[in-house]
Order: C-alpha cells, then sequence, then structure tokens
C-alpha cells in the first residue's frame, strides 16, 4: 500500500541535495555524518537514535543494519543502538540520562501528524489526567520529545534532531537516501570500506562448520 513512486522521487529529490551543495552546513547529510565524526573523536562511541512513532521501529532497525555493517570495521565505528520513546524512556532512558557518558542520541521526528486524535475531557478525571483534555496526541508526544532532548542534554548527552515534515512516502525516501548518503561520507571519514561486510562471514563460516556443511 505505499506509494513506491513517491518513495524513490524522495530519494532522488535527496540525492540532488546532496550531490549539488558542497557547502557542510548546506549539505544535510554531509552534517550529519560530520558531526557524528566530531562526537566519536570526544570519546562518544555509541548513537542511539530515538524515534517517537512506532511506525519508525522497523526503520530503525534497518539503520542500525545499515551503520553497523558499514563502518564498524578495523577496530573503529560507532555502535549503532535504537530506542522507541515514549515506551522506552522508562528503561534505557534511565541509563541514557543517568549511565556512561560515551554516547549521544539522533531523534527522528514529524512535523505533521499522520491521524489526529484528541484527549478527550473525563468528567470524573480518576487518573488525574484530563489536564491534557483537548490536546492532540501528536502535540503532547512532541512534547515528550522537547522534554527528552533537554532532560538528555543537560545529563551530558549531546543529540541532534532529524525533522520529517510528514509521515509519507515522499519524506520516507527522503530520509532513506539521506542516511545512505550519509552512512557512505562516515566510512571514508574513518577510513574504513563502507560497501563492504567482511566480518559478516567469520559466524557463518563457523555455522556451516558446525552443520556439517562441506
Amino acid at each position: 500500500g505505499i506509494d513506491i513512486r513517491a518513495l524513490l522521487q524522495g530519494a532522488r529529490d535527496m540525492a540532488e541535495v546532496c550531490k549539488r551543495k558542497s557547502d557542510v552546513l548546506a549539505n544535510p547529510a554531509i552534517t550529519y555524518a560530520t558531526a557524528r565524526y566530531l562526537l566519536y573523536h570526544k570519546h562518544k562511541t555509541i548513537e542511539i537514535l530515538a524515534v517517537f512513532e512506532p511506525y519508525f521501529h522497523y526503520l530503525s532497525e534497518w539503520w542500525k543494519q545499515l551503520f553497523g555493517e558499514s563502518e564498524g570495521k578495523d577496530g573503529k565505528g560507532l555502535f549503532p543502538a535504537a530506542v522507541v520513546f515514549t515506551t522506552d524512556l522508562h528503561s534505557m532512558g534511565q541509563y541514557i540520562q543517568d549511565g556512561r557518558r560515551d554516547l549521544f542520541e539522533t531523534f527522528v521526528v514529524t512535523e505533521q501528524s499522520h491521524h489526529p486524535m484528541v484527549v478527550p475531557d473525563v468528567e470524573t478525571d480518576v487518573d488525574g489526567m484530563n489536564f491534557l483534555a483537548d490536546m492532540d496526541l501528536a502535540y503532547i508526544n512532541h512534547q515528550a520529545y522537547r522534554g527528552t532532548a533537554s532532560a538528555h542534554h543537560s545529563g551530558g548527552v549531546p543529540n541532534m534532531t532529524v525533522t520529517l515534515p510528514a509521515r509519507d512516502a515522499y519524506s520516507i525516501g527522503q530520509l532513506l537516501y539521506f542516511f545512505e548518503f550519509a552512512v557512505a561520507v562516515s566510512g571514508l571519514l574513518l577510513g574504513v570500506n563502507p560497501f563492504n561486510q567482511p566480518g559478516v562471514n567469520a559466524y557463518k563460516e563457523n555455522m556451516f562448520k558446525l552443520l556439517g556443511k562441506k
């Protein structure tokens, strides 16, 4: 049900942006790759991709694969991890706030709500949540993002945000190409080949041997 033409058009348009703009600050993918590289050299060795919509769960899983297999070579590279907020704020959020200071966060948020949903006013207010009445759930979620980013930054965790105009095929296409271009630049900055995955073969060889494959 996804508009594949819109997704590809988003990727094409982001490719033009990345190809056309040589100024680092005018090229979002190079800006992102450069920020990661600078943080890596400040001993921030773990990057956490934090999303605030369950819809982006599998996108974050793809992101982990992309950056893990592209950068993790020759004893180098950032360790890619991912969380889905607000769900993980009561587990991983504790570690991010007060744990080791060897990590930073990249948030992915959207500007527009896909399905507007307003919190109703409940006459009994048993749970004391009526202060949220008449607010859109997307608005509440965005305030959770703002509060989280501020709290983690105050706790010593640098963070940056990638903002999508909407949660649609075109914007997702842009985001996919953005990360693909950025990881290529990141690999080159680290001095590794971002286009191979030699380490993956090690477990395969062991597994095949244990299973008796000749």
